[in-house]
């Protein structure tokens, strides 16, 4: 949905039909009705991201991971501790409003992932 209403929003479409699995029209939703409730200014996705995402999980480590929003994709970078923050950060990224997509660059300094139990 939130890339509905960016593409509305670009393409300046006012309406779309809403259809179900049949293709049976089930209604019209305004590209205001959309830009209400999903769009958010990519400064205010970074923003969340680094305030409340970022400084949540990290910490003070919060300032080695670099975040780039355009258009609602997320790119992160920078480096982190251990391997397995990564995709909890990335997860986490994918749940604020507004994100379209992530993707991750982020180097780490320890790989603390267990391959096998002999690793205990």
């Amino acid at each position: 949905m939130v890339e509905a209403a960016r593409l509305m929003a670009v393409q300046n479409v006012k309406r779309l039909p809403v259809v179900d699995e049949a293709d049976r029209l089930q209604g019209i939703v305004s590209r205001g009705d959309l830009l209400m409730i999903f769009l958010r200014r990519d400064d205010a996705i970074r923003d969340e991201i680094t305030g409340d995402v970022l400084r949540g999980t990290l910490g003070p480590a919060a300032s080695e991971v670099t975040v780039e929003v355009r258009e609602g994709r997320v790119t992160l970078g920078g480096s982190v501790e251990v391997r397995d923050l990564i995709p909890v950060i990335e997860q986490l990224c994918r749940g604020v409003d507004g994100v379209v997509a992530v993707s991750e660059h982020i180097a780490y300094r320890a790989d603390d992932s267990r391959d096998s139990p002999d690793d205990a």
